[in-house]
């Protein structure tokens, strides 16, 4: 009823507009023109989104990516992480040094469930997880601003390989020692005052990033 109000409302008034400056335009033709803009736009339910289940996560192919998580001190950050790995299907999370694991209310706040479906590991220190990608033949990337970075923008995946990225430390970043033992610096270009993004945008940024250019 209030969406039928609020769409004749726009209708009187583009109608109303319309003959202030002599123009013809009949009243059916936009009532329908709004209902039809309106309808396509229309929100789906959560029952609409075709979502699979945590069953269903653990046998679907996984993206060939991993995230490493270097020493991430905040709980919901955490969470968030997991809960953006799920939305594009991450092989792996490797939590490591004071990274806290799940089960963990603080972490369940933001996962909402994804410590479920996305596969985790957790490893006191970073650059063994490092080393132990490298042998595996994973490509290791730290996203940090370093000298000699990659700009995110201008980094191409290259086909049929496997990638991790290690997101640092909200105050630290990624470990000095966990760069020297990465493939490469990844970059992601600001133009603003401040010096970073928080960790888990940070995160979401480089997935989606990755996630589109192995899949165009």
């Amino acid at each position: 009823m209030v969406l039928y109000c609020f769409i004749k409302g726009v209708t009187f008034l583009v109608v109303d507009f319309a003959k202030f400056w002599n123009f013809s335009v009949s009243f059916t033709a936009v009532y329908y023109a709004c209902l039809k803009i309106e309808l396509f736009m229309r929100k789906l339910r959560n029952n609409e989104l075709g979502r699979i289940s945590v069953d269903e996560f653990k046998k679907t192919s996984k993206t060939p990516i991993i995230v490493v998580l270097d020493n991430i001190r905040s709980l919901n950050n955490v969470g968030s992480v997991f809960r953006t790995c799920d939305a594009f299907l991450i092989e792996k999370i490797y939590l490591c040094g004071i990274t806290a694991t799940p089960p963990n209310k603080e972490i369940h706040k933001t996962a909402l469930g994804a410590t479920e479906s996305v596969t985790w590991e957790h490893f006191e220190n970073t650059v063994d997880v490092v080393k132990k990608l490298k042998s595996e033949n994973v490509k290791v990337l730290s996203i940090e601003q370093a000298e000699n970075s990659t700009k995110l923008n201008t980094f191409l995946p290259e086909k049929n390989q496997k990638y991790a990225i290690v997101m640092g430390n909200e105050v630290k970043g990624v470990q000095q020692e966990v760069i020297n033992v990465s493939d490469l610096c990844v970059e992601i270009p600001q133009l603003g005052t401040k010096h970073s993004l928080n960790i888990s945008v940070t995160t979401g940024v480089v997935l989606w990033d990755l996630f589109s250019k192995m899949n165009s």
